[in-house]
């Protein structure tokens, strides 16, 4: 069973997106999809594209091609295929502050606990951690650090400006 948390560690209840992966899993009447972006790209193409339906981007998607429609998503969700792999956090980065998205960010895959804080620093809102995982309180996790040096999509001041 898998946990949904926010951006402060609280675990959230009754979350209405649904993964999907394959197109015979769509009816009609669906709502709140997350779709593969080239599952997506065919919804929209075909002119069957629910304007309540988002995306799940895997982190070697290209989303240059998506330009300024990605401002008009209802949800995001970008996949960590291994914690290893840290494309998924400057994807997050350019989706926010190049193309001005303010809509949710979700993070799901292989993400580590120790993870969570430097996620919501780069604009994720939510994300999914596998619930075999024994995490007691996750919210630990995003108190961590009260001073960070960098600039981030929380805190856009580096902190040398902010001791100025």
């Amino acid at each position: 069973m898998q946990k949904l948390l926010d951006s402060t560690g609280a675990i959230i209840e009754n979350d209405p997106w649904r993964l999907v992966t394959e197109s015979h899993e769509i009816t009609s009447d669906d709502k709140y999809l997350l779709l593969p972006l080239d599952l997506w790209l065919e919804q929209e193409t075909n002119g069957t594209c629910d304007p309540t339906w988002g995306i799940c981007l895997d982190s070697a998607d290209e989303i240059e091609p998506l330009g300024n429609r990605l401002s008009e998503l209802p949800c995001i969700a970008i996949n960590f295929p291994t914690f290893m792999d840290g494309r998924g956090f400057s994807t997050a980065r350019i989706i926010r502050e190049q193309y001005g998205y303010e809509g949710p960010l979700r993070a799901l895959g292989q993400i580590m606990p120790e993870q969570l804080l430097f996620l919501a620093r780069c604009g994720f809102d939510s994300f999914i951690i596998d619930g075999q995982r024994n995490i007691p309180d996750p919210r630990i996790y995003f108190d961590e650090f009260s001073v960070t040096y960098q600039s981030s999509n929380d805190r856009p001041e580096p902190l040398f400006r902010r001791r100025a």
